[in-house]
């Protein structure tokens, strides 16, 4: 099927609906890393305190409780990664079986559809945990680059490098959570995406679902609230 015959498929409803999906997934993800200062998201203020523990760092000794939240940060952001990795292969495993997927489908929505209009459709959702991959494995490097400038931190505290390279592992240790947030958010879209199946009004609605979701963790969440009684400067 050429590419013009496969377009003539997808409906202004569809184009538009997915349209929504990738705007809302780009604008979700604007709003909580760049938010207004007045109302700053959870991942904001965590910031404030990664900072915060790195300067406590500084001053315990021995340095283990690090470590051991260090090593679960990174077992966290394994776990996320093998389970993308997991849904790709059952994906991928889904598009080359999809005869009965279509059946179902189209059960659902009264309309046959080639299996190709299917199959795409899979293949949205499987972009998105692909993205949220990238994101962990991305994230995992970046935990461990932190763990080692966290190791390079002299143990005296008079050092003058000592309070310089916390913050450098501050850094490193808020850019290895950025991209931990949006492998999360692209396993969000990637559920939401599956909506698609049901059709663009579906998809529309689980898109909003979605960030609606995400922006209630981020803004209006009970931990945000105790996050906000006491944040680090």
């Amino acid at each position: 099927m050429s590419p013009a015959a496969f377009m003539s498929l997808l409906t202004p409803a569809d184009l538009a609906a997915l349209a929504f999906l990738l705007a809302a997934w780009w604008a979700t993800g604007r709003v909580i890393e760049h938010p207004p200062a007045e109302h700053p998201s959870v991942a904001v203020l965590m910031n404030a305190y990664r900072h915060a523990w790195m300067r406590e760092m500084v001053t315990r000794q021995p340095r283990i409780f690090d470590a051991s939240i260090m090593d679960n940060l990174r077992t966290g952001t394994t776990f996320f990664a093998s389970a993308c990795l997991i849904a790709i292969g059952g994906g991928v495993a889904l598009i080359g079986n999809v005869e009965r997927l279509a059946s179902i489908a189209g059960a659902v929505t009264q309309q046959e559809r080639p299996e190709l209009f299917w199959e795409v459709k899979i293949l949205a959702a499987i972009l998105f945990v692909t993205t949220g991959l990238l994101n962990f494995v991305w994230a995992h490097r970046l935990f461990a680059y932190c763990a080692i400038v966290m190791a390079a931190v002299p143990n005296d505290t008079g050092d003058d490098a000592a309070l310089p390279r916390a913050a450098q592992a501050a850094e490193l240790n808020i850019a290895a959570a950025k991209n931990f947030n949006r492998g999360l958010r692209a396993v969000y879209f990637a559920l939401g995406t599956l909506g698609w199946l049901a059709g663009p009004a579906a998809l529309a609605v689980t898109t909003a679902v979605t960030v609606l979701v995400i922006l209630r963790r981020e803004f209006w969440s009970g931990s945000r609230r105790v996050l906000m009684r006491d944040t680090p400067k």
